[in-house]
């Protein structure tokens, strides 16, 4: 009985998320974006929830970013690119560790976005193009979507 228990666990699909999305407080400016359509699609799957900014090594709050010219500024004009890419690395790190096939990430963000994020300008136009995070997951094969795709 008990190796049918940890069977059922092992096969249950691993997602990583966004923390922002299930209601942490980690956005750049203090609060989050929960999404119930996220969470009602996540209670049958184990959650990883990773914030690539703060795993980067920012605060919350910070000062907002954005990314323009192949790198990450916020809008203070401070390459936080080396952040990003940190955070970016320690999702991996974790995406390996646990065997995840999938993850569900924060629409436009400069670390999280999927196909558009913002343009660099702080003026909420957007652009073609992947967050720091999400460009290195699809790299690996795994399957990332937007809370925007459920």
């Amino acid at each position: 009985m008990f190796c049918d228990t940890i069977t059922l666990v092992r096969d249950v699909e691993k997602v990583l998320v966004s923390a922002c999305l299930l209601g942490i407080n980690c956005k750049y400016d203090g609060g989050n974006n929960k999404n119930e359509k996220v969470l009602k699609y996540l209670e049958d799957k184990e959650v990883i929830p990773i914030c690539p900014e703060i795993m980067g090594g920012l605060p919350t709050p910070r000062t907002p970013a954005e990314q323009k010219d192949g790198k990450v500024y916020n809008k203070d004009e401070m390459d936080v690119t080396k952040e990003f890419l940190k955070g970016a690395d320690e999702v991996i790190y974790l995406a390996k560790l646990f065997d995840v096939r999938k993850a569900i990430l924060k629409a436009r963000s400069p670390s999280c976005g999927v196909g558009k994020i913002y343009d660099g300008t702080f003026s909420h136009s957007l652009v073609d193009g992947n967050g720091e995070t999400a460009k290195k997951l699809i790299n690996i094969g795994i399957e990332v979507l937007t809370e925007e795709d459920l």
